[in-house]
């Protein structure tokens, strides 16, 4: 069997819009691989997206950035790994990689490590990487438990949670999706997170305002309200398949009001009940090797259940593995 063969690529500014272009056909991208999002934070990372080209035709795409003689895929998105086409089959996948961490190794780049995009997010299957990182002898090294409710299948709250939606509905708490993220950014969400755990939103406000104004319809913003006073939120990143909770916070003293069970409940039952998938997001620490038991507990009494995120690094000499698998 003749293999194909591929051209590996740095991005280039001058790529802008047929990354753009490829990103929007792909069978496992989201939104956070268009290069508006990507560029919000350029100035914190060293760019080292690649371009895989069959002759001239774009095939695939590695979101990444580079450390020192190794590059992330992306160390500023949720997830990431080889974005391809719908046509794409799984031996030219496993070609691809091995072109990619050959020119790698050939630009003094020792290691690449990969997150894995979630198959949630996949508009078809799309885990030909997995394999083919398998044949690269990859290692595991990090692997976190993300917490899912599947939409499309019935489920049931917990106890807890029918009791919080009643208080919730009983002390006629108000639910509204706004464009301004200021009041849960500087009045929830920045005291929680430097109160609990002395650190900051991964976006700042201006960030998350100017990448609102770039992808309007995929950043939503739904805060809850107690006589016209806000006292919770959550922060939604919508893609084709799943709506995934990349904030939630709540004032603490007003916890007892229901405010977070009754906003989840009505996101899961109303906003996005034709969504594939809800994503809580993960529960872990400590690289994947803690987890949060009361956070964990919150999510799965909604009726989440888990899938893994998995990230892998690869030696890039290891290309030479990626010889004669074929029989």
């Amino acid at each position: 069997m003749k293999l194909k063969n591929y051209t590996v690529k740095r991005y280039e500014s001058k790529y802008f819009s047929d990354w753009n272009a490829f990103i929007s056909t792909a069978k496992n991208a989201t939104f956070l691989f268009n290069r508006d999002f990507m560029e919000y934070h350029s100035d914190r990372f060293e760019d080292f997206s690649l371009m895989i080209f069959q002759e001239d035709k774009l095939v695939c795409v590695l979101p990444a950035n580079r450390v020192g003689a190794s590059i992330y895929s992306h160390q500023g998105l949720t997830y990431g790994g080889m974005v391809y086409n719908n046509k794409i089959k799984l031996i030219s996948v496993v070609e691809i990689l091995k072109n990619i961490l050959k020119f790698l190794h050939d630009s003094n780049i020792i290691k690449l490590q990969i997150k894995i995009i979630p198959s949630i997010y996949h508009e078809l299957p799309a885990e030909e990487l997995n394999y083919a990182l398998f044949l690269a002898e990859a290692q595991l090294i990090r692997r976190d438990s993300l917490s899912v409710v599947d939409l499309s299948k019935s489920y049931s709250l917990s106890k807890d949670r029918k009791i919080g939606i009643k208080k919730g509905i009983k002390n006629k708490l108000e639910i509204k999706e706004v464009d301004d993220f200021n009041e849960f950014w500087n009045q929830i969400l920045i005291p929680n997170l430097e109160l609990k755990y002395q650190t900051k939103p991964v976006h700042s406000l201006k960030e998350i305002t100017q990448l609102k104004a770039l992808f309007n319809k995929n950043i939503r913003q739904f805060n809850i309200y107690d006589n016209g006073l806000i006292v919770a939120g959550c922060t939604i990143f919508e893609s084709k398949t799943v709506a995934h909770s990349q904030y939630i916070s709540s004032k603490q003293d007003k916890k007892e009001l229901g405010g977070i069970d009754l906003l989840h409940h009505y996101l899961l039952t109303e906003t996005f009940k034709e969504k594939l998938f809800f994503d809580f997001g993960n529960s872990n620490e400590s690289l994947g090797k803690k987890l949060n038991k009361g956070l964990v507990y919150w999510k799965e009494s909604f009726g989440a259940r888990t899938i893994t995120h998995d990230y892998y690094e690869v030696e890039t000499l290891n290309y030479i593995k990626l010889n004669n698998f074929i029989i």
